[in-house]
């Protein structure tokens, strides 16, 4: 009887670890030759099996949307430049600074998931204007199965919610709004700091019990990675995936 019950106990553990899925944070850039938002980061994320590959989006004043964390790069502000100010900055591999358009038909050739953040914009309406040509661009490539949406900004997921396809997973970063609260919306669940969960611990349970999805940024340590696997969180966002992959083998 006890071997039955430590077989039943392994068997449930392996279940409960093969839920939790690896994220790249920035795509898989801790690696020789790549660079945070690269395509290279996105190509080296795919490679290794990651489920999916995160990066972040900024509109330029003549709307072109392009992929970068920060508002501000090499001094240039991307918000307030044209794409010429832009499209020879280098990124830190010597790639050059990936539009949008350019990072989603290299994601056509391959596998991973892709994890679109929509920077907090200073105008809503530029904010709206991002949201609805990134929309556009991933019907035109094909990609809308694909994808999923995250923002900082509840402008951002309302309008995603609203204007993606149906069934398109959105969710909300800030780390404000419980999971009923975000159930009411329309999110498919939170996607928080790490330390939210560590101060609101019933949130994941009660977030799978509204038939969300759980995902948690950014999880840089084995211990914590541990901590979050054991919690039975969807996905997992970090900047070691290797790592993070190994633990959950």
């Amino acid at each position: 009887m006890k071997n039955v019950v430590l077989i039943l106990l392994l068997i449930l553990s392996t279940v409960i670890d093969a839920k939790t899925k690896v994220i790249a944070h920035r795509g898989f850039w801790n690696t020789v030759g790549s660079a945070q938002n690269s395509i290279s980061s996105l190509q080296n994320a795919d490679s290794i099996g990651c489920y999916g590959s995160e990066f972040d989006i900024w509109i330029t004043s003549d709307d072109k949307v392009m992929v970068n964390h920060d508002c501000v790069y090499q001094g240039v502000t991307l918000e307030t430049s044209k794409y010429d100010e832009l499209k020879n900055l280098k990124l830190g591999n010597g790639e050059n600074l990936p539009t949008l358009e350019s990072y989603l038909k290299e994601a056509k050739k391959l596998n991973v998931h892709l994890i679109l953040e929509v920077k907090p914009h200073k105008s809503i309406v530029r904010q709206n204007l991002a949201i609805d040509k990134t929309l556009l661009l991933i019907n035109k490539i094909g990609l809308e199965q694909r994808v999923t949406y995250i923002s900082f900004s509840l402008d951002a997921v309302r309008r995603l919610i609203a204007k993606a396809p149906n069934g398109t997973y959105v969710y909300y970063l800030g780390g404000m709004l419980s999971p009923y609260e975000l159930k009411s919306m329309g999110c498919a669940g939170p996607d928080y700091d790490e330390r939210v969960y560590k101060d609101h611990p019933g949130w994941i349970t009660e977030s799978h019990l509204l038939g969300l999805k759980v995902n948690v940024w950014t999880v840089n340590k084995e211990k914590d990675m541990k901590y979050f696997i054991r919690k039975n969180v969807d996905y997992i966002t970090t900047n070691n995936p290797v790592m993070l992959q190994n633990l959950l083998q």
